[in-house]
């Protein structure tokens, strides 16, 4: 499984970053997946940001 952030629908809370800080990064204004971390949707803390996501930017493919 997969993991990503949909750039149109994050409006930056960064709860991505500050939950799984070595999955996601906050860059421009926008969280966003560490390069190669694509993979690590099975993480537990991937899975709580997924959760926790205000904006329900991130996905599971």
């Amino acid at each position: 499984m997969k993991v990503s952030v949909d750039r149109s629908l994050c409006y930056g809370s960064a709860e991505c970053a500050h939950r799984a800080p070595d999955v996601f990064a906050f860059e421009d204004g926008y969280g966003v997946v560490r390069p190669g971390r694509e993979e690590a949707a099975d993480d537990p803390r991937v899975l709580e940001a997924v959760e926790k996501c205000p904006s329900q930017a991130i996905a599971l493919r």
